[in-house]
């Protein structure tokens, strides 16, 4: 074989073990969408309107805003650390306690893979509701590899199927917009549920933020592009930007899609609908098929579960490579150029997740965990940003927006249920106690390397 392999017209050197940066800051906004786009906004919006009424597109704009204040964060650690380690780096970097960058990083892993494996469940069952008489295990353990295949297959393929998922659920958005549109000034869009709102149930900013609590997760996905930034080209200008448009085009997409509900459905019945997005295609569009969500669900869910995997890999990767993981995790394949090892280790673990059943507490549980992720990411930023001599990246932001997202990601953890808050303290005992069983030792080198 010869010493140097040509991949996609980029000279590869099978000795590097090096990922391809392959995104532009298109591809990786679209990741970005891909991934706070999911299936979750056609029953969510049902919920919201419950909460909040007409008013439902604020406790959105709340929550982007939210949302916002963290992603400016992640914007900024991006263009000053574009690393595959993402969190494990960034902990490590501002801490230097090992044990904590351990501890969060493979937090921000489990988050991922519970939702790989929720996704591969719920797209089994969005089959088996269309016909394919297998059993939903089956089904699911098959989506798993071939979710797998692709991950190996290179980044540039991967960032295909996402831009193609991409489009499909964008255009099932687009299509409840477009055929609501005319339906659009017919109500008042500052009316709340009885007994919820200000003088005549109307809009106050208490009532947004108790909504954005509710809304805040239908943002979560962002924080999944700065583990791919290493395949981002010019990253250190090309993330900050990327990210905020992701996070912008999702918002218009979340608060137009709420505001076609209610103009269409009164806010009571969009409530108790188990489908909301689907009867409001019913009622401003009979003609269409319904049919046709479930779908586009499919590919909404194909979405979710391949960049959940993307990210965990790439992290399992970037921490091998700074000896927080073993280090054959870290390995790339010599062709595609991918890290192949952390793929398949972590298609094993998530495998195991599908067989074990119904994993909604699990998830619900990893959600407060990235949470606790957030409010840690924007303290190292503030700790950095005060540090002597710490390089500055292309993209900084007042250390008043960490601050502020610090208090907005508390708040939300304030309203965690008892039962994931346990479930979420079993599985950080769970990863400590991996810690002190494997001992992992950074060495001269690679703290080096980490505090350049």
């Amino acid at each position: 074989m010869e010493d140097v392999i040509k991949l996609n017209a980029v000279v590869l050197d099978p000795k590097d073990d090096k990922l391809l940066r392959v995104m532009g800051l298109w591809s990786l906004a679209l990741y970005g969408v891909g991934d706070m786009l999911g299936a979750g906004i056609y029953g969510l919006v049902g919920k919201a309107a419950g909460q909040m009424g007409n008013a439902v597109w604020a406790a959105f704009l709340a929550s982007m805003v939210a949302a916002m204040l963290t992603g400016l964060s992640y914007a900024s650690l991006g263009s000053r650390y574009p690393r595959a380690a993402g969190t494990a780096f960034v902990m490590q970097r501002a801490f230097g306690r090992p044990f904590l960058s351990y501890l969060l990083g493979l937090a921000t892993m489990a988050s991922g893979l519970t939702s790989f494996a929720a996704a591969a469940r719920v797209f089994s069952g969005y089959l088996q509701g269309m016909g394919v008489a297998l059993p939903l295990e089956a089904i699911a353990l098959a989506f798993v590899g071939v979710m797998t295949l692709i991950n190996f297959w290179g980044m540039k393929e991967a960032t295909w199927l996402n831009f193609f998922c991409t489009f499909v659920e964008t255009a099932g958005l687009l299509i409840v917009v477009a055929v609501g549109l005319r339906f659009w000034g017919s109500v008042n869009y500052l009316e709340t549920p009885p007994g919820v709102g200000g003088l005549n149930n109307g809009l106050t900013a208490g009532l947004a933020l108790q909504g954005a609590v509710l809304t805040f997760y239908s943002f979560v996905g962002f924080e999944d592009m700065l583990n791919v930034s290493e395949e981002v080209k010019d990253a250190e200008r090309n993330f900050p930007k990327g990210l905020m448009i992701a996070v912008g085009i999702t918002a218009l997409f979340y608060m137009a899609i709420s505001i076609t509900a209610v103009s269409v459905i009164p806010y009571g019945e969009l409530a108790n609908s188990k489908q909301p997005l689907v009867d409001v295609v019913r009622k401003a569009a009979p003609w269409f098929p319904s049919g046709a969500f479930s779908f586009i669900s499919l590919f909404a869910v194909t979405n979710t579960a391949l960049l959940n995997y993307i990210m965990g890999s790439r992290l399992v990767y970037g921490m091998a490579n700074h000896g927080l993981l073993p280090k054959f995790l870290g390995r790339v394949h010599s062709v595609r150029r991918t890290p192949h090892v952390a793929i398949f280790a972590l298609m094993i673990i998530v495998s195991v997740l599908v067989l074990i059943g119904d994993i909604s507490v699990l998830a619900k549980s990893t959600s407060l965990l990235l949470l606790i992720v957030f409010v840690m990411m924007n303290a190292a930023l503030f700790l950095l940003q005060g540090r002597k001599n710490e390089p500055k990246g292309q993209f900084e932001i007042p250390r008043l927006v960490p601050l502020g997202g610090i208090v907005i990601c508390l708040m939300m953890i304030s309203h965690s249920k008892p039962a994931e808050i346990k479930v979420a303290a079993v599985i950080l005992f769970g990863i400590a106690a991996l810690y002190f069983l494997l001992r992992p030792r950074l060495t001269e080198e690679e703290m080096k390397i980490l505090s350049d």
